[in-house]
């Protein structure tokens, strides 16, 4: 349903499940390949925050598939219940005060703070079903100066902000500090156990 619209058609609309406002879309991902844009940002009404967060946000996504149609009030109808979009919620990384799902995620490029270019996302990686870090592919220069794997897990704690036009997500510190870190070591070391899931 939402294919048929594009984006800006659907800019600065209401969303709504039954009577209930959800919040309001402001955008989407800028990203060549479609199946990394399923989802719309949607700036979330304060009352729904605070209701179906563990922890409120003020930006999270909304899968473009839980939209049913646009109603004659030109408000944005969903299909689903909101027990379905907090399980949506809660599948999904807080950088700042926003909620990113995977497909907003994956492909990104990782900056240090020093901005400093570290590689690309791959994957997410969950442990006990909550994501804990990014699987992130290092560019040729950096694995070879540092020594390190084909790909590293980068802790979701150490993300400090995203950038929508340039497609980043930048860290809270410098890549030398991140490998000392314990939560980069421990998700590293080969020790912890991922949910199979994420590992396919």
């Amino acid at each position: 349903m939402v294919d048929d619209y594009g984006i800006q058609e659907l800019m600065q609309r209401e969303v709504y499940i039954g009577e209930k406002l959800v919040g309001t879309v402001v955008g989407e991902r800028f990203h060549p390949r479609d199946e990394l844009v399923q989802s719309m940002r949607i700036e979330v009404s304060p009352e729904v925050a605070q209701q179906y967060m563990r922890k409120p946000a003020d930006l999270a996504p909304l899968p473009k598939e839980l939209v049913h149609s646009i109603r004659p009030d030109g408000k944005i109808k969903l299909s689903k219940s909101m027990r379905e979009l907090q399980r949506r919620w809660r599948n999904t990384v807080r950088i700042e005060e926003q909620l990113y799902a995977p497909d907003e995620l994956l492909d990104r490029a990782i900056l240090d703070n020093d901005g400093i270019d570290i590689g690309n996302v791959t994957d997410l990686i969950k442990i006990k079903r909550t994501y804990k870090g990014l699987l992130v592919k290092p560019h040729f220069m950096i694995k070879a100066k540092n020594n390190l794997p084909d790909t590293i897990v980068v802790p979701c704690g150490q993300l400090a902000k995203t950038t929508a036009r340039l497609d980043e997500v930048i860290l809270k510190c410098s890549f030398s500090r991140l490998i000392t870190l314990p939560s980069y070591l421990k998700l590293n070391s080969g020790e912890v156990i991922f949910d199979d899931d994420d590992l396919e």
